[in-house]
């Protein structure tokens, strides 16, 4: 079997027995190529088109233009960016005829089929190009209807918002739509003939003439709304920066929190304040007096000017608003200036808008993997804290820390707007957690971040984590978890190896973290309940999936799903009592996998992807874990005879840098995100592998570790044993 490097491009060649040099070069590659870049803010206005929980758009033009007549069409335009050209799941549901272009070419025509029944989800693969890919939708209405859903067809790793694709709207969220037109456009809209065309949702105010705080809040007497910006003094010295304008009813001007003006009736505001180079945070609070209410500010001197306090694409001007609020002590304005979190309003929870009509500020994902949760980064990220703290290299734990952070401190934020807009902007996968692969893997490694320090909101998920898995997942009559459903079709009642590894690992840290041990009992009964459904006795390995459709394990073991299993037994055996009751059926499960799984190691010292067939290829991330496992079993004392485990281990690792890690850290082998089946074929010719896979890094960073640490408990045993 060729190797997935030439030799000479190895990371073996550079580093050799290096252990520590290896998990530097990959870990380095790692965040180079994953900077800790922040959340993307942008406009987005609520008159527009909303997303479903499966995070495709709605497009009820039924119910938005009753009017509309039969014949008539309604278009709709938006564009997203690709940072390279690849192919993408889409699906829709068609209300009535859809027509849809993608850069001006003709891709899709509904059928009878899906026009006949507005259920009927029907999915297609587009390849979108390196760059902007404009979408164009043309709607038909019929006695039927109008309209559609469209959108990802796989909003769990790819939720896709859509950007509006004309100038004045640059950088807002949202598709753009016209009325009903009673007949088609000559040609499709473009950016020299946008402007010929009336675009909803409106992004100018009809009352224009009204101010700020009444055209977005109204005219209650008595309620309170606050507005921020930035000043941005330039290179300069030190001088005088006047600020003038007018406060219509009550006001609070604050620089950088410290209160610089007030007054509690309409007059003219003129302040002068000693500012010498740099930025400062103005907040203006409003009280409504009258019908109409709010401010006028501007900086005197020409070179100075306000900014947007916190950049969001799509904002028109410079303020951010808030509102409203009872009176002026209800404001927490540090808090909603953290730009992560809701605050209380008069009016229930609220975020920061835009004076434009019903126009809000959104956060939204943009980053490939920084900042995202879902399971594959719960295990890199565990690969790569236990890497930063086996090295002293506390910038990588921070890195990771930080990671987490971004996706945690916007958990209560997520859930809002969820709420508000259908699906959320951010932590699609946490905000509407539906499995087990939505908040366990991530939420462990969440859980080994809180012992190095404090995480925003972390417990809270934590909680609600342990409610789900314990109280929500669907289960067998005996408490085995299983996948009642899926997020397709036939996932539907199955049991999946990968899912020990999805839930074990959090019910233990969670047991450690609240010292309950219903969470620690829960584990264990996992792992002896999914071995009487999965076990292959004769090659001591595992199935990896029960289906209940056939009443029968598929007999195909699959490398990873094994690993899963092994790796996650580990993590519970560390933790688990030696007097537990169920420990010496545990340790023996133990013994029997690493037998079966050290007689399938292949000639170069990787696992191939299916672990019983040596023509398939050799997979990184199950040997990964099986070396993570061997290592961990000697160190431990779980395996009884420890020499051909420490002989695999050290192997393993040789191969892995050898074949498929080349020296700049790139990780090659290791399978992509699986489906099932029945068959050997699938999982060798359908599943491939993918280039530094989060699948596999991580576990690759953790089997290093363990083969650091053994090396270390060897040394020790030795030293002692020389001593004697």
């Amino acid at each position: 079997m060729e190797s997935y490097i030439h030799v000479n491009e190895s990371l073996f060649t550079k580093v050799n027995q290096q252990i520590e040099e290896a998990l530097t070069t990959i870990t380095n590659r790692y965040i180079g190529q994953n900077p800790a870049h922040p959340m993307v803010y942008r406009a987005f206005s609520n008159d527009g088109l909303t997303r479903l929980k499966d995070y495709r758009y709605e497009f009820n033009f039924g119910e938005r233009f009753p009017q509309c007549q039969n014949g008539q069409f309604i278009y709709a335009w938006g564009k997203l960016w690709q940072d390279e050209e690849a192919e993408f799941m889409f699906a829709l549901n068609c209300f009535g005829p859809v027509h849809i272009h993608l850069n001006g070419e003709f891709v899709y025509r509904s059928t009878i089929v899906e026009e006949l029944d507005p259920k009927k989800r029907v999915g297609f693969r587009f390849t979108l190009k390196k760059g902007w890919n404009h979408f164009v939708l043309r709607f038909e209405k019929t006695t039927s209807g109008i309209g559609g859903i469209f959108g990802t067809g796989s909003f769990k790793r790819h939720p896709m918002h859509v950007l509006s694709p004309t100038y004045e709207r640059e950088g807002q969220e949202g598709w753009i739509f016209t009325e009903p037109l009673a007949q088609p456009l000559e040609c499709l809209p473009d950016e020299e003939t946008a402007s010929k065309i009336d675009w909803l949702p409106a992004i100018d105010w009809i009352e224009d003439q009204r101010l700020q705080m009444t055209r977005m809040f109204g005219s209650e007497t008595g309620q309170v709304a606050v507005a921020w910006t930035k000043l941005v003094v330039p290179y300069t010295s030190q001088q005088e920066i006047t600020l003038k304008g007018y406060a219509y009813g009550a006001l609070t001007l604050s620089v950088n929190d410290q209160i610089v003006f007030e007054t509690k009736e309409d007059q003219e505001i003129a302040v002068s304040l000693p500012l010498s180079y740099g930025e400062y945070d103005i907040t203006v609070i409003c009280t409504c007096v009258s019908e109409e209410w709010g401010f006028e500010l501007d900086p005197v001197q020409e070179n100075v000017s306000f900014t947007l306090p916190y950049p969001v694409k799509g904002a028109r001007e410079n303020w951010l608003y808030l509102g409203t609020f009872a009176t002026e002590e209800n404001v927490d304005v540090k808090e909603a200036k953290r730009f992560d979190t809701v605050v209380e309003s008069t009016k229930g929870p609220t975020f920061w808008r835009l004076d434009q009509p019903n126009t809000w500020v959104r956060p939204y994902l943009e980053n490939r993997l920084f900042g995202k949760w879902d399971y594959p980064l719960g295990v890199t990220l565990y690969g790569l804290i236990q890497t930063g703290k086996e090295l002293e290299r506390t910038d990588i734990v921070h890195y990771a820390l930080q990671h987490i952070e971004t996706s945690t401190s916007l958990y209560q934020y997520s859930l809002w707007d969820k709420e508000q807009y259908g699906a959320a902007g951010v932590n699609n996968q946490l905000s509407a957690i539906d499995s087990l692969d939505d908040c366990g893997s991530f939420g462990s490694t969440m859980l080994l971040a809180t012992e190095i320090r404090d995480i925003r909101d972390a417990n809270r998920i934590a909680d609600d984590i342990a409610h789900y898995i314990t109280n929500v997942q669907d289960r067998l009559s005996d408490g085995t978890l299983y996948r009642r459903f899926g997020s397709v079709s036939f996932m539907k009642d199955t049991i999946w190896c990968d899912d020990l590894y999805m839930s074990t690992p959090f019910l233990c840290r969670y047991f450690k973290k609240t010292g309950e041990l219903s969470y620690l009992e829960d584990a264990a009964n996992q792992f002896l309940h999914y071995k009487q459904l999965m076990y292959m006795p004769e090659e001591k390995i595992m199935s990896h999936v029960y289906d209940f459709k056939f009443d029968t394990a598929t007999k195909v073991p699959w490398g990873r799903g094994n690993g899963w299993v092994l790796f996650s037994l580990s993590e519970l055996l560390e933790v688990l009592p030696e007097d537990h009751s169920k420990r010496p059926a545990l340790i023996s499960f133990f013994r029997e996998l690493c037998e079966g799984f050290l007689a399938l190691q292949g000639e170069h010292g990787l696992w191939h992807q299916v672990l019983t067939d040596s023509t398939s290829y050799e997979e990184t991330s199950c040997t990964s874990m099986f070396i993570y496992g061997f290592a961990r079993g000697v160190r431990h004392g779980w395996l009884i005879d420890p020499k051909p485990y420490i002989e695999a281990s050290f192997q393993g690792w040789e191969g892995m840098t050898r074949r498929a890690i080349d020296q700049y850290g790139n990780v090659y082998g290791v399978c992509q995100g699986s489906g099932y089946a029945f068959t050997i074929s699938y999982y060798r010719d359908d599943l491939s592998w993918i280039l530094n896979d989060t699948h596999g890094i991580g576990i690759v960073l953790l089997a290093g570790i363990e083969l650091l640490k053994l090396k270390k408990s060897l040394h020790e045993r030795n030293a002692v044993l020389v001593e004697r």
